[in-house]
């Protein structure tokens, strides 16, 4: 029943176009190939030798120079030994394979509406602490949040914001719907996945009601993200109750690598003054509702105050991509914030593909972090699919005497990603770095924390799909409440987490030579 379940989604319809689109691409390729070169047998009869001898030259010069166009091009390292492993082993298909997936760069016209809606938020994209003050408070943690605002200027540093953690999707889940319930101007909703449920439908009954009483309200979702779990004409259920809803890159048959472009962010924003961001998404198993693969344990963050404007041009700015038109941000700012006594600073942030965005910014800001540690670096993600780069900034943390700790899931989600993660314990432990495992389930939440003064809660898993492809969102954190609240949060996870030890990670032989061979290809998907 499961087979002919999946053989009947949308996901696997989707998966089969493209596959059956690109067979028919090459198969055309192959066949003008062939007509011509029966053309001219036919009118120089006894040259088929030649043809064929001139064929194959050209197919290994064309194979040549895309390997030279892949070992200099400007991308990921670890992404160009798969690509010419590819190209020399397929020759002409795997040429063919690498000109249609190899760019992650979003369409031109993505790009162009970026650029432009990306004009049109500048304005608002103003400092609120200026980096003297930052420096003198921060000590060298500064250094972490100026990488980031330099590269990204909408990453702006706000003081005076109220901040509140949250260690499970039970307890978001009762905020969250108080503060939809208080909403008077507008909400706004960006989720990777939602899914019809006791969360969802409870979420939904708020939004339509809110809607009748005149608030604006704007919910997008990612369309492949949600293959399986909504139609694909759920968007106009939702405008029809009168909530304006889009969908993120719609999957259209056309075999290009735009697709794996997704909307990762977990956006909430009420009437300008209040955002949350995390790992949760609006499902059931978010809330432990259902118990698809143990206990799932997610976090998320609640913030106050000016800092909720970075969440507000975020989300207009994807917002008016996907809607492929201007967007007017000053009737969704309020003309003043309630500032907040005591509270560190935050500096809520976006990431996304290039050229879109010139660096891996949430890559940058988690080694930032852990080349800045003096004690540890306490780190969860549900996946641990890393690059050299990340592998290398843990190995020397440790090193060089930080307690580093990464805690990832027992239970997987997805078997792959499970051996992939698993593939990357020997080398960290052997260097020092503690592994654990969450054995009650899955652990869904992506969250830095170093010395106990800074850390990030957001969306971005340490795996190649969140640093190259998805849009992301998270927020750093200096010496605010909601940290406190993640330093006791990471002590209850210790306790209920399994540490690995080298036996634990040598497994089987044959296991471990699948995962090396897989991990070559890791970056590509």
């Amino acid at each position: 029943m499961k087979l002919l379940k999946k053989l009947f989604s949308r996901f696997f319809f989707v998966a089969l176009t493209i596959v059956v689109l690109f067979a028919l691409e090459f198969a055309g390729m192959i066949a003008v190939v062939w007509f011509l070169s029966a053309l001219i047998v036919s009118k120089f009869p006894g040259t088929e030798v030649y043809i064929t001898v001139g064929v194959n030259a050209v197919a290994w010069i064309i194979v040549i120079v895309t390997v030279l166009h892949a070992a200099n091009r400007d991308m990921v390292p670890e992404t160009k030994i798969p690509w010419i492993l590819c190209i020399i082993a397929f020759n002409v298909f795997g040429v063919a394979l690498y000109v249609t997936f190899s760019s992650r760069r979003p369409s031109r016209r993505r790009r162009r509406l970026f650029a432009e809606l990306s004009k049109e938020i500048r304005p608002y994209e103003k400092e609120e602490v200026d980096r003297d003050t930052l420096r003198a408070e921060m000590g060298q943690w500064a250094s972490v949040s100026e990488a980031l605002s330099t590269v990204n200027p909408a990453a702006i540093v706000h003081g005076g914001n109220k901040t509140e953690y949250f260690p499970s999707g039970e307890s978001f889940f009762a905020r969250l719907k108080e503060d939809l319930e208080g909403a008077e101007k507008y909400i706004f909703l960006e989720y990777f996945i939602l899914e019809k449920g006791v969360f969802w439908n409870a979420l939904l009954d708020i939004l339509e009601r809110k809607a009748k009483e005149g608030v604006e309200v704007r919910v997008m979702y990612d369309d492949i993200g949600n293959m399986g779990r909504v139609r694909a004409n759920y968007h106009k259920k939702l405008q029809k109750m009168g909530i304006e809803c889009v969908k993120f890159n719609p999957f259209v048959p056309v075999v290009t690598n735009a697709h794996n472009n997704r909307d990762h962010r977990k956006i909430a924003v009420i009437d300008g003054k209040v955002a949350y961001t995390g790992g949760i998404n609006l499902a059931d198993e978010y809330i432990n509702a259902t118990h698809p693969f143990g206990h799932w344990k997610d976090t998320a963050v609640r913030i106050e105050g000016s800092a909720v404007r970075n969440f507000v041009l975020l989300f207009l700015g994807l917002y008016g991509i996907t809607r492929r038109a201007g967007v007017e941000v000053k009737p969704y700012l309020p003309e003043t914030y309630e500032f907040f006594e005591g509270e560190g600073y935050v500096q809520p942030f976006g990431d996304g593909p290039s050229p879109l965005y010139s660096r891996h910014l949430s890559e940058d800001v988690y080694i930032n972090i852990l080349n800045g540690a003096k004690k540890y670096v306490y780190i969860t993600t549900p996946y641990l699919i890393i690059d050299y780069r990340m592998r290398e900034a843990l190995v020397l943390a440790a090193q060089r005497g930080v307690d580093v700790r990464v805690v990832t899931p027992h239970i997987p989600d997805k078997k792959i990603a499970f051996a992939l993660t698993r593939s990357n314990y020997m080398a960290l432990i052997r260097a020092g770095v503690h592994v654990y495992e969450y054995t009650p389930g899955f652990i869904h939440a992506k969250s830095f924390l170093a010395d106990g003064e800074v850390g990030v809660v957001g969306t971005v898993n340490l795996d190649y799909r969140s640093f190259l492809f998805h849009f992301e969102d998270a927020v750093f954190m200096y010496k605010t409440a909601a940290l406190e609240g993640l330093k006791a949060d990471f002590e209850s996870i210790f306790e209920s987490s399994a540490l690995q030890t080298e036996e634990d990670a040598k497994r089987n032989v044959v296991f471990r030579w699948i995962c090396e061979i897989a991990k070559i290809f890791a970056p590509l998907f």
